[in-house]
């Protein structure tokens, strides 16, 4: 069971809500083509780990099978609690690495790409991640826990990461000292020089403070990565990165640097490639976010647009009697969907002509 598709009429309920805040305290949390951006990641990635979930689950599976230590009892208080403190722990080194090594760092930097920070930031996820981090948690199969208590608490554990992504709220008091709280996590966003690669806890931030990766929320941090993606496509988002050290990879010349690239932290390059890139100062009254003007009526038929796909992802998603061939498809044109739209909202030359053509595809998948 997706608890996490099952939890999508929360995600936008709670979405309106800020939205409302923001619009009583006069602030401007959202974009809209920020938002299609979020929200897109998020559909992609949910797509992706629909098909790799099975897969990947099977290391747990079979660890569990052949090799636990204990009998954990599936009905114990203290057994769901030590899960959930095992599940927490790990999802800290994680993401604690994701931030450290280049390839993971390519997987989740999709998360950190928006330069706003809001509740559709946190729905905002890399496509590839799931592929990196069930390796951190085989340790809970071997260990004994029963493979749906794991999938129950990790979804809690991901849940609970949903509401920290706001700046509606402020600082909760002694809450910072354990808790992972919007103050703390808006720290985790920032693109400062100080804040970077700090407070990657889950639930709790204990995590960091027990292993020196702590930092309080000081002034309101400038949010996004160093080196700005400025795009709206998803599709790009995913694969930038991996792009770039590809092509990084390509260019220099020691066998041992185009392997040291992908493992390496991020901002590390060879010396033949000008040597490590350190993060460089930023302000937030003289940073200035990605946009491109469009016309307001070209916005909201990318909206409206969007919307149609998101209700589709939704469905094929939440609808397992779908074969793979009919899922594969619908897949296929939500990508296609979010890359038009995305073109839409950058003004691309080729964004009218290839709407034309996807519109063309749907009445004929339809008229079918």
């Amino acid at each position: 069971m997706n608890y996490v598709v099952l939890a999508i009429p929360v995600f936008f309920l709670l979405i309106g809500l800020e939205l409302v805040i923001a619009r009583l305290q006069e602030k401007d949390y959202y974009a809209l083509s920020d938002s299609i951006a979020d929200l897109g990641c998020g559909l992609v990635s949910q797509l992706f780990e629909a098909e790799m979930k099975t897969v990947l689950f099977a290391g747990y599976l079979y660890l569990y099978g052949r090799w636990r230590m204990f009998d954990v009892p599936g009905g114990a208080v203290w057994a769901w609690v030590a899960c959930l403190l095992g599940v927490d722990f790990l999802y800290y080194w994680f993401h604690r690495k994701s931030h450290e090594v280049n390839a993971f760092w390519a997987a989740h930097v999709v998360h950190h790409q928006s330069e706003e920070y809001n509740l559709a930031v946190a729905l905002r996820q890399g496509a590839f991640q799931s592929a990196f981090s069930w390796i951190f948690y085989l340790p809970l199969a071997v260990i004994g826990f029963p493979p749906l208590m794991f999938l129950a608490v990790s979804s809690i554990d991901t849940l609970y990461q949903f509401w920290i992504h706001t700046r509606a709220i402020g600082r909760l008091g002694p809450l910072e000292w354990v808790l992972n709280t919007p103050s703390n996590h808006r720290v985790h966003h920032g693109r400062n020089p100080k804040y970077i690669d700090r407070n990657h806890g889950g639930i709790l931030i204990v995590w960091d403070r027990l292993f020196g990766t702590y930092v309080p929320e000081q002034e309101e941090p400038v949010y996004g990565i160093t080196t700005p993606l400025r795009s709206w496509n998803p599709v790009w988002a995913n694969l930038h990165y991996w792009v770039e050290l590809l092509s990084k990879a390509r260019r220099t010349a020691r066998g041992g640097d185009k392997l040291r690239l992908f493992l390496a932290r991020p901002g590390w390059q060879p010396d033949d490639l000008g040597g490590f890139q350190r993060a460089p100062d930023v302000e937030r009254a003289t940073a200035r976010k990605f946009a491109i003007a469009v016309p307001a009526a070209l916005q909201a038929y990318a909206g409206l647009q969007f919307a149609a796909v998101l209700v589709l992802g939704v469905y094929v998603l939440s609808e397992p009697s779908w074969s793979a061939a009919l899922r594969g498809a619908a897949a296929a044109f939500i990508l296609a969907t979010l890359v038009v739209c995305a073109a839409l909202l950058e003004g691309r030359r080729w964004a009218f002509a290839a709407e034309g053509g996807r519109v063309l595809v749907a009445a004929l998948a339809l008229s079918a």
